[in-house]
């Protein structure tokens, strides 16, 4: 697709509210409402609005998604689309919806135990399934990990790719992940201004 990863201010077609003080949250907000974003962003929502399930594919890099991944949730999750102050966590806007990570990495899974070098798993993954995901709404489902896979032989990535294949089968089926709703943030919120 060639999708542009950079956020900024090309992805509003015509003028912008205020080009000397440009807020890219704000601008794309109101670019959303007006049907002003460029084509290649409402594309990609379009196809989000259709999904009932998405399943974000990539190579980990640096602990975390490719820069083009980073910047098409960048670009397409924008304020009013995706998300709203009123509507995030579990009344987000695609709390109808289900997400989930399936990446590859460079290390064993051991590596990435609560004990491990590079620290636990849901650690290092918290800020896309609940950061991003569960923000904007998502049910998440649990990431599907293929552990150092250029490190395998062949026979255990045809293994591994034959479990994705059987998991993918039933995945609409599986319980989500479990994250605090957003009713507890609300709640917290109703006690701090009581004191």
């Amino acid at each position: 697709m060639k999708f542009k990863a950079t956020a900024t201010a090309e992805d509003i077609t015509g003028k912008v509210k205020n080009a000397d003080h440009f807020c890219y949250g704000e601008e794309t907000k109101l670019a959303w409402e007006a049907g002003k974003l460029t084509a290649d962003i409402t594309e990609e929502q379009r196809k989000l609005t259709e999904a009932d399930l998405v399943i974000f594919q990539f190579p980990m890099y640096w602990f975390t998604v490719p820069a083009i991944m980073k910047g098409w949730m960048d670009r397409v999750l924008t304020l009013g689309f995706a998300f709203t102050h009123e509507k995030r966590y579990s009344q987000g806007i695609f709390k109808d919806k289900k997400a989930m990570l399936s990446f590859t990495t460079g290390s064993q899974e051991s590596m990435f135990s609560a004990n491990g070098i590079n620290g636990d798993m849901n650690v290092t993954l918290w800020p896309l399934q609940n950061g991003i995901f569960h923000y904007c709404g998502f049910q998440v489902l649990a990431p599907q990990i293929f552990w150092a896979l250029s490190h395998v032989p062949s026979e255990a990535r045809g293994t591994m790719l034959e479990g994705w294949r059987k998991r993918m089968q039933g995945l609409l089926g599986e319980n989500t992940l479990a994250f605090t709703p957003l009713d507890c943030l609300n709640d917290m919120m109703s006690i701090k201004l009581l004191l």
